[in-house]
């Protein structure tokens, strides 16, 4: 057994809106090409960030930072990566006549990670920020990226946030939340600036 905690990490969820009624409309390898155009380019942006691919699960794709190995700036890279995989899937709206569109939920904070399993070992994150970062991609908004405060106080300087407000979330009452609208013009900037 590998089991580590972390005290800061942070998560993202993705999961591609009305997908079941896809599957009825469309024949199998449609569907299966349709995931894996999608999710080979996200497996592309793993690569570019440097983050940890968890999971697929069906239309559901898990993703952390600041994972296996830490990394101050864990809650950056995935807000760069929700960025671009925003961008890729709205630049490409429709796949045989039908609207593809992504839900995207982030939270950072500690959390568990380990391998598990006899025969078939799998790595996966437990705890609440875990389960948070899942809500958040539940309860947000199809092409939107929403995320918690914690990723919110993590990324603010260096990206635009637009406040969503309070959002009912199961098991975890009312939370303030925030889209994440792109990087900080100032920031982009003060960047570039020798």
């Amino acid at each position: 057994m590998i089991a580590d905690k972390f005290t800061s990490a942070t998560v993202l969820f993705a999961d591609l809106v009305g997908f079941t009624p896809l599957t009825m409309e469309l024949a199998a390898t449609e569907i299966i090409e349709l995931l894996e155009g999608l999710f080979s380019h996200f497996d592309s942006l793993i690569a570019k960030y440097g983050v940890e691919k968890i999971r697929t699960i069906g239309d559901n794709y898990m993703v952390a930072s600041g994972v296996p190995v830490p990394r101050p700036d864990h809650a950056q890279a995935l807000a760069h990566m929700a960025l671009d995989m925003s961008e890729y899937i709205h630049s490409r709206p429709v796949y045989r006549d039908k609207r593809v569109d992504f839900r995207i939920g982030i939270n950072s904070g500690p959390l568990i990670a380990g391998v598990i399993g006899d025969k078939k070992y799998q790595y996966d994150l437990w705890g609440d920020t875990v389960n948070t970062a899942s809500r958040m991609e539940s309860s947000g908004t199809a092409g939107k990226i929403q995320i918690t405060r914690a990723t919110y106080e993590l990324i603010k300087e260096e990206f635009a946030c637009e406040p969503r407000g309070k959002v009912t979330v199961k098991g975890k009452g009312e939370l303030e939340t925030w889209y994440l609208a792109g990087v900080n013009p100032r920031h982009r900037m003060s960047t570039a600036t020798p």
